[in-house]
């Protein structure tokens, strides 16, 4: 199944069972996305991605950052990272999420794929520090990608292209049940900034 363009108003769910994903499209008209775009690029502290796989310390071309309340520390992928203060252009983005959504976080763990080439693998965001079966909202700008998810046991598929200025929500069981990625694409040239709040247990 693939849900492409999708304009319609009102978030559309993804998934029918074993959780809860709702994509509510574009949330910032396109100037105003453009505008955080470049401010996110430039102001971010960025840092190559770090994991430790079968012993060996891996370094990624995709960049991260960790923000939050708090010095959070966040361990995925064998690394732990600790969170870095607020900037108010994210403050400003948290409330807007936070608003549209009903929901409250406290930390957002940001990714920038520089182009198409650079993605992420199949994955589940279970890590203990987080809000169990907690909402996470995932706010994109920049190019336009593919991104999908895998039931654990079924192994169906479900795609929807996350637009430039775009809200996608994962809550409830879908962590359990279900497997999430960004493939690579050869086509795209431009630069993805993806930012996910979410919650650390405290």
């Amino acid at each position: 199944m693939d849900l492409f363009d999708q304009q319609e108003l009102g978030p559309v769910a993804l998934i029918a069972k074993d959780g809860d994903v709702a994509y509510h499209g574009i949330l910032l008209p396109p100037a105003e996305a453009d505008h955080h775009l470049a401010g996110l690029l430039h102001d971010i502290d960025w840092r190559r991605d770090e994991a430790v796989i079968f012993g060996r310390h891996i370094l990624t071309k995709r960049k991260i950052a960790w923000y939050g309340n708090k010095p959070f520390s966040y361990t995925y992928s064998n690394t732990t990272r600790v969170a870095l203060p607020w900037t108010s252009q994210l403050l400003q983005l948290k409330r807007q999420v936070e608003t549209h959504t009903g929901e409250t976080f406290n930390s957002c763990l940001l990714n920038l794929y520089h182009d198409g080439s650079e993605g992420m693998a199949w994955h589940c965001d279970e890590e203990v520090d987080l809000k169990k079966n907690g909402a996470i909202a995932s706010l994109s700008f920049g190019a336009e990608r593919k991104f999908c998810f895998k039931h654990k046991r079924s192994a169906e598929v479900i795609s929807v292209v996350l637009q430039h200025g775009s809200l996608l929500v994962m809550q409830g069981s879908t962590q359990s049940h279900w497997l999430h990625r960004l493939p690579p694409s050869r086509k795209i040239r431009e630069p993805r900034v993806n930012l996910t709040f979410r919650t650390i247990v405290e």
